[in-house]
């Protein structure tokens, strides 16, 4: 039996403990996945670090799920989550991606050179809204630029209640306000482009240089990957930190509540249009584009919403249709072996 006053430091919560039957109280083990292997996983308890080989029978599982063992350290199953981070998978394989699970907070980092775009910001604050957590944007290498205020600002008119923290990664006064959220229970992900300063942050706040890291590229700023895996850190604060590689492409799929927090200003004045099924092009009476004119909204922000909305709506249709013909398939087999079986017995 778990002693589950000593998990807290791993991030166990009431929301966890709830799902325990009396009988899993009393005889279970609670393991969180630190690391993910392709073959096992890497798993913690209030006391040990282990492996467990993955078999065909069990459910999919990520870096942060919470899992149930026996006394043999045998899987039992895994525990409802919290938080999930998931994208469609990169390139043209049609089907999830899970990056995380159980994350309190994502810190969204973007370094404040040529490299800063709030398209890629705005996808990240959709694929956090969708999952639960809290976004947090960090704005990095503040010591490199002439003018953090003007990145600031740019990134506050996504969201007037937006949090965003300008830091130097490489200064642990500086990176000193994250503390907030790393407190005992807390969970938080470090998610960005390659090469803004994630692991540099994560060696920071850890105050070692546990995670690799690497240059800039002095061409185009552009980041090089450094992380190559997805790992689960304890801090002394009593909270965990994830490191997750650098994300060249985020496809959004299933993530239509995670748009529209992200640009809840154009949900409501769409509210306001003449028409229920405006599509903020031509039509007469869109408050959306009157506040275009009246300079209220920026014209990239209303693309990147329809471009993203586009996106969504297609991988999702795509993802539906898999799904579909997986469950057809499967009733094709059962069926086969049905009637193989009837054969049999003849």
């Amino acid at each position: 039996m778990s002693n589950f006053s000593l998990l807290a430091n791993l991030g166990w919560q009431p929301f966890f403990q709830q799902q325990l039957s009396l009988e899993e109280w009393e005889n279970s083990i609670a393991a969180r996945i630190i690391e993910q292997h392709r073959s096992e996983i890497t798993v913690v308890t209030e006391s040990k670090k282990f492996n467990i080989t993955l078999a065909h029978s069990m459910p999919d599982m990520v870096v942060g799920d919470w899992l149930l063992l026996d006394k043999n350290r045998q899987f039992i199953r895994v525990l409802d989550r919290k938080t999930c981070f998931k994208r469609k998978s990169p390139g043209s394989k049609v089907k999830y991606q899970l990056i995380s699970a159980n994350v309190d907070t994502a810190f969204i980092v973007s370094s404040m050179n040529d490299d800063f775009n709030l398209n890629r910001i705005e996808r990240f604050l959709a694929l956090v809204n969708e999952s639960g957590a809290e976004p947090v944007v960090v704005l990095s290498k503040s010591d490199q630029s002439t003018s953090p205020e003007a990145f600031i600002e740019q990134v506050q008119k996504l969201d007037d209640y937006l949090v965003i923290e300008a830091v130097n990664c490489l200064d642990s006064n500086s990176v000193s306000n994250l503390e907030a959220w790393l407190k005992q229970g807390n969970t938080a992900s470090v998610i960005g482009s390659s090469g803004v300063g994630k692991s540099t942050l994560i060696n920071t706040l850890l105050g070692e240089n546990s995670q690799s890291t690497g240059s800039i590229r002095e061409d185009d700023d552009k980041g090089r990957h450094t992380t190559t895996k997805r790992s689960l850190i304890s801090l002394d604060s009593g909270g965990m930190i994830l490191d997750t590689p650098g994300m060249r492409e985020i496809q959004l799929a299933d993530c239509k509540e995670g748009i529209a927090a992200t640009f809840s200003d154009i949900q409501h004045l769409s509210y306001q249009c003449r028409y229920n099924d405006c599509q903020h092009q031509a039509e007469p009476g869109c408050s959306v584009r009157e506040s275009i004119e009246t300079g209220v909204l920026d014209t990239r922000r209303l693309d990147n919403y329809h471009k993203l909305l586009r996106e969504e709506a297609f991988n999702s249709a795509s993802l539906m249709q898999k799904r579909a013909t997986d469950k057809a398939l499967g009733k094709y087999y059962k069926r086969t072996l049905s009637e193989s079986n009837k054969q049999k017995g003849r």
